[in-house]
């Protein structure tokens, strides 16, 4: 059983040849600098931002954030994004070269990326050679899905606000109308208040006042009393509408009329002045850890095929 766990032949090996092995693993790691720095590897530089949606609402199932991810990571946000800053000259792609389109795609994915945080926030980061740019371009997509935004819920907003409007005129309509039969019963039948006429009819019986008009009054309460009361009722309700519809419109007007911002950024985008790639010393540790492992390897095969040979 102790064997399998022996070492020695191992450590041995690595004492026998620790110079060579030093010294490519050295080579490796200077090598590794040597090509991550910029005369090899264009240096990217980071810009992000944090943003919440705002003033909107979601469709169907998905969350307001779901929807925002949705638009910003759209065809039409992509294209625009790389119209504005020539994208197409700036990541150096030919447009003689057969399939442009999907290099021009995969190199903008690779560099654009937006994600949803924990905490229902939407990050957008994009890495480029030039921060400036980085920067502006975070920028831009927030300022697209914005314009995007108002371009869907504008003719929304003014659907909606002549919906209420014409709801607000049916209900003006249908109060005026409730309001001029009780005119019309006050005028003719002399009932305004069914409670306090009642209570007063009430009074003058026990004080034995039976005048034709007190039971001329007392037989148009009877009868007309139940639709007044009813009216009233139809009136409280209409006007809780009226407000409520009220309310509604002069959202949705508000909404059309003003300039909304469909998004805040809490976190702010800034031009970097340090890159975020390559990290040279990751780059320079993979190298060494690399060559060390290949170069005791290589090393062990040599002596263990020397033992063989022997």
């Amino acid at each position: 059983m102790e064997k399998y766990f022996d070492n020695t032949p191992m450590i041995t090996v690595i004492n026998k040849w620790k110079w060579h092995i030093l010294i490519i693993t050295l080579v490796a790691a200077i090598l590794g600098a040597v090509f991550s720095s910029s005369t090899f590897i264009t240096p990217l530089y980071k810009s992000e931002a944090t943003v919440y949606p705002t003033h909107i609402e979601a469709y169907s199932d998905e969350t307001l954030t779901e929807q925002m991810l949705q638009i910003m990571q759209s065809q039409e946000i992509m294209d625009s994004v790389v119209e504005k800053f020539d994208l197409i000259k700036h990541y150096k792609i030919d447009k003689n070269y057969k399939y442009w389109k999907t290099a021009l795609i995969n190199e903008y994915r690779s560099n654009v990326s937006i994600s949803r945080t924990p905490y229902d926030a939407v990050i957008i980061k994009v890495y480029d050679s030039d921060p400036e740019i980085a920067c502006d371009m975070v920028y831009e997509i927030f300022n697209q899905y914005c314009r995007v935004m108002e371009i869907i819920l504008h003719a929304q907003r003014y659907e909606q606000a002549q919906l209420f409007h014409s709801t607000l005129k049916e209900n003006e309509l249908f109060i005026d109308s409730l309001k001029n039969r009780l005119s019309e019963i006050g005028t003719e039948y002399g009932v305004v208040d069914v409670t306090s006429q009642s209570r007063e009819i009430t009074r003058a019986y026990l004080n034995n006042n039976n005048s034709d008009k007190l039971k001329e009054l007392k037989a148009n309460l009877e009868k007309y009393g139940p639709e007044v009361n009813q009216i009233n009722t139809l009136i409280e309700y209409a006007y809780e509408n009226y407000h409520k519809t009220k309310y509604d419109f002069e959202r949705e007007r508000r909404y059309y009329v003003n300039n909304i911002s469909y998004g805040n950024i809490v976190s702010a985008p800034y031009a970097s002045d340090k890159k975020a790639y390559p990290i040279r010393w990751v780059v320079v540790a993979l190298c060494g850890l690399c060559a060390l492992f290949a170069s005791v390897l290589v090393v062990y095969v040599i002596e263990h095929n020397k033992k063989v040979s022997a």
